[in-house]
């Protein structure tokens, strides 16, 4: 199987270091080049809200149905919808947005196993490495909705929720939909992490979680408006 270009860039190969000395300075410009591809087919994206979740959820999942309708009541309140492109939560949520009539977004990301753009994207992007990827998820998102996933989920979480910490972004919901999926996760951080002095109680306040998708959308509908409240104020 042919290694991916992440698996490439991350190889150390003490046998042949003068090949790596020489493919490494001009794998940049490919990196850099797949920046350049995002930023041109994004540019004119404004307020997406990117839903991420389990490719392996399947349409009966009641999961399924409510990143559907989350995505739609998102849409119907203007807001273009970005996800991973793929299955599962991910078609859900292009599924949602498709319907409402707002822009559908898939930024797709090469894997070992195929994971093609799914039939409701409207535009896509495929991307080589994961880094640049996720950094187009938050630059042209203003909020996350996290609904139950596995790794690659729980790292976009993490990686939003680290940024709106230390203050990178401002504004920013991270909305977790599942509360039966995320409780045990929730103990995790309050019990442990936040008792250890790890964060501060008040970080767990960076995230709502809900069961509702009228909340979530009220949620990110007010951020928005606090938003357009402060840019006018500035």
């Amino acid at each position: 199987m042919r290694p991916t270009e992440d698996e490439a860039l991350l190889e150390t190969s003490p046998e042949r270091p003068d090949a790596l000395k020489h493919s490494d300075p001009w794998r940049v410009l490919r990196i850099t080049s797949e920046f350049v591809e995002g930023f041109d087919v994004l540019a004119d994206v404004n307020d997406a809200v990117t839903i991420f979740g389990s490719a392996r959820t399947l349409p009966s999942d009641p999961m399924y149905v409510r990143a559907t309708e989350v995505a739609h009541l998102l849409g119907k309140e203007g807001f273009p919808i970005i996800t991973g492109g793929g299955p599962g939560i991910m078609e859900a949520g292009n599924r949602g947005a498709k319907e409402s009539g707002t822009l559908s977004i898939g930024l797709n990301i090469e894997l070992p196993f195929e994971q093609g753009l799914n039939s409701f994207v409207q535009r896509g992007v495929e991307f080589r490495y994961f880094f640049v990827r996720k950094t187009m998820f938050i630059k042209y998102s203003t909020a996350f909705v996290v609904f139950p996933g596995g790794f690659g989920t729980l790292d976009e979480m993490f990686e939003a929720l680290t940024l709106i910490q230390t203050g990178k972004v401002k504004d920013f919901p991270v909305v977790l939909f599942g509360s039966q999926y995320w409780r045990g996760l929730f103990e995790w951080l309050r019990g442990t992490v936040a008792a250890e002095g790890k964060i501060m109680p008040k970080d767990l306040d960076l995230m709502l979680v809900t069961d509702d998708p009228h909340e979530c959308v009220r949620h990110i509908v007010a951020a928005r408006a606090h938003r357009s409240r402060a840019s006018r104020g500035a």
